[in-house]
């Protein structure tokens, strides 16, 4: 198997033309989001595990654990003793970790180099030498359009890019903008809930955009919104519409909020497992305040104390799912990827698609709408029957299966294709009620 792949970056002979309203890096190339292309590409490879990232031509312009070479020659002689595959690509371009994940996967011998025109050029491990001879001969090749023809000249035509990428180059004011929309448009989830996708998700990706910029924190957003989903929870104490109106709609700003802090973990590459686990267990105490603050609520408008009762098991079934969570999956998981993506390890299955489609977050708005008449209660009903049974399912589907494999052990031993790996319990935030969203890892 090759090394990991090597990625070259050919600095243009002048930034990107942009006016005064964009953002500036010191060496004036534009700011994305937070970073500037350099940094963003540096961060993509190192995320998608290049071996190593150079920049050809810009030795002003490199940026930490970015190594800056003068010409081709140089760059012969400090890879001469590796045997990984070249990736070349203009400094302007748009790096990101999935496109770049799928260029280091993708193999294109027997040909010796492939090419998307203007874009990317890959030259297999083989052709390196003769490939990096050909570039360095006379001045240099120091644009993409030199790089194709001389690798055209010297090693044949190119063959196709087998992976399904198209990399975007930033060179104008309008593709500044082209990029923060693509890069916003891919912190969109197919788990969103309908109502996440087309209200609460537009809001908190317009509230990142404006927030990737400044110096505030991912683990300082999910704080943020704690705090404000912990502030709603006292209003659920009053019987008053007005009150638990206003608890309920900063319970869907916590929502909101929540969205922002991975959004800004991914745009600006500081996923962290304690980022991942602050906003999980964030979630579970907010919720458990919220069922807490609707309980007590009741209980004083009733004068009675078996609303509590409600909240206990609202609370239980929620905490305890969490728990669960945590203690089978999250607290051994170490593989940096998401600390969620499903309730079990196979969310192909029946039980496990289910167990998510209800877990799904719309369920805060059935609260704002019984909080305009003051019968918040009434969604504590729901939460009080839900989240224990919830909790028990989620337990059936860590559980119910080790026995089932048990049985037909001796089937697959004989060769039998019908069985599947035990599924693991990944995350639930909310018991019964809320889809925890993937979290930072």
């Amino acid at each position: 198997m090759s090394e990991a792949p090597i990625l070259i970056l050919l600095a243009p002979a002048s930034p990107p033309r942009v006016d005064s309203s964009i953002a500036r890096a010191p060496d004036g190339e534009p700011m994305i989001l937070g970073l500037s292309l350099i940094q963003r590409t540096v961060l993509a490879a190192r995320r998608a595990a290049y071996g190593q990232v150079f920049l050809l031509g810009g030795s002003g312009r490199a940026a930490p654990e970015i190594t800056a070479i003068v010409d081709w020659r140089s760059l012969v002689a400090t890879v001469s003793s590796r045997s990984a595959p070249l990736i070349i690509a203009p400094a302007t371009i748009l790096a990101e970790a999935d496109w770049l994940e799928q260029l280091a996967s993708t193999r294109i011998e027997p040909a010796a180099w492939a090419a998307i025109p203007n874009r990317i050029v890959m030259i297999s491990p083989f052709a390196r030498g003769a490939g990096a001879q050909a570039l360095g001969e006379g001045e240099g090749a120091r644009d993409m359009a030199a790089v194709e023809d001389r690798l055209a000249r010297s090693l044949g035509p190119p063959a196709a890019v087998p992976a399904p990428v198209n990399p975007m180059a930033v060179e104008t004011q309008a593709d500044v903008r082209a990029a923060e929309r693509r890069l916003l448009r891919a912190l969109t989830k197919d788990t969103d809930g309908f109502m996440a996708r087309h209200v609460e998700r537009p809001v908190s990706l317009s509230i990142s955009r404006r927030l990737a910029g400044i110096a505030i924190t991912p683990n300082q957003m999910s704080v943020i919104s704690i705090l404000v989903g912990i502030c709603g929870g006292p209003f659920f104490l009053s019987s008053r519409p007005l009150m638990q109106t206003t608890g309920a709609l900063l319970f869907l700003a916590h929502s909101i909020l929540d969205g922002c802090d991975g959004e800004l973990a991914r745009l600006k590459f500081q996923q962290s497992r304690w980022g991942g686990v602050l906003d999980f267990w964030g979630d579970n105490v907010v919720h458990s305040v919220i069922f807490a603050c609707m309980s007590v609520g009741w209980s004083r408008s009733v004068g009675a104390a078996w609303p509590l009762a409600l909240g206990l098991a609202a609370v239980l079934g929620t905490l305890g799912s969490a728990g669960f969570v945590y203690w089978r999956l999250m607290r051994v998981k170490d593989d940096g990827g998401a600390l969620f993506t499903s309730v079990t390890a196979s969310p192909e299955r029946p039980l496990a698609r289910l167990l998510d489609a209800a877990s799904r977050r719309d369920f805060i708005y059935l609260v704002v709408l019984l909080a305009l008449f003051g019968r918040s209660s009434w969604f504590l009903v729901l939460a009080a029957i839900g989240a224990p049974i919830y909790f028990a399912l989620v337990l059936f589907a860590a559980f119910a299966p080790v026995r089932v494999e048990g049985a037909g052990q001796a089937a697959r031993e004989a060769g039998s294709a019908a069985g599947e790996p035990h599924p693991s319990i990944s995350a639930v935030t909310c018991a019964a009620t809320e889809r925890a969203r993937p979290s930072r890892s």
